[in-house]
């Protein structure tokens, strides 16, 4: 037997539970801390630990400490869960916001992206703005065909209206803003002594911007 049929066996089984199936649909728009996920489902902690712990095992997860609050660490569907199951069509909404801390960098990119793949209007904001967008992130944008030149950091009072699908693209901004309506926990580039962390945040921002838009009902392909 191959490798890859032996590691969808273990997928599917892994899913023959019905809370560990559960758990993978709420993880499909957004990272979700284990306590969220057993308060949503109604699971005690324990049982959710095991529960994470054999899909991460049949590589359908993989966990993150958060960047703000150390105690939690954010659960996302991997690579190969997102090619196995895909996702289900949801509505399409009137307008979306990406918000991060500085929106100096990953709010930003993802803005940008979202303007080439999408005709729904887009806004991103910090919750404590930088002073301008960081060099990097203009450079990275810049290899991928987007313009961040002109782009200028924003508030978050300043910008959102309340009718948003207000997705946070950092850990600090998910835990100090009420109810967004999902969550990406994507590491801080600038924190980073990695040459290419602007690019690896990039390309994560563009992957699930790809996967959020083809979930859409009646968006374009």
């Amino acid at each position: 037997m191959s490798n890859g049929l032996e590691e969808r066996a273990r997928a599917y089984a892994a899913l023959g539970e019905a809370s560990r199936l559960a758990i993978i649909d709420r993880l499909a728009l957004g990272d979700l801390a284990s306590g969220e996920l057993a308060a949503g489902l109604g699971l005690p902690t324990n049982l959710m630990a095991h529960h994470l712990q054999v899909l991460e095992q049949a590589g359908l997860v993989e966990r993150r400490r958060s960047e703000g609050d150390g105690r939690r660490a954010y659960v996302r569907r991997t690579a190969a869960c997102n090619r196995l199951l895909g996702s289900d069509a949801t509505p399409r909404p009137h307008r979306v916001a990406f918000v991060c801390s500085a929106n100096s960098a990953r709010s930003q990119l993802a803005e940008a992206y979202w303007r080439t793949v999408s005709d729904i209007p887009v806004v991103s904001a910090g919750t404590h703005p930088a002073r301008r967008v960081h060099p990097r992130a203009v450079t990275v944008a810049r290899h991928h065909g987007l313009d961040l030149v002109g782009a200028t950091p924003k508030l978050v009072d300043d910008v959102l209206t309340g009718d948003e699908l207000l997705i946070t693209v950092c850990d600090r901004a998910y835990e100090g803003l009420r109810a967004p309506s999902a969550h990406w926990s994507i590491p801080d580039p600038a924190r980073s002594a990695d040459s290419r962390a602007f690019e690896s945040a990039f390309t994560d921002i563009a992957d699930r911007i790809d996967r959020l838009t083809s979930r859409f009902e009646g968006e374009a392909s």
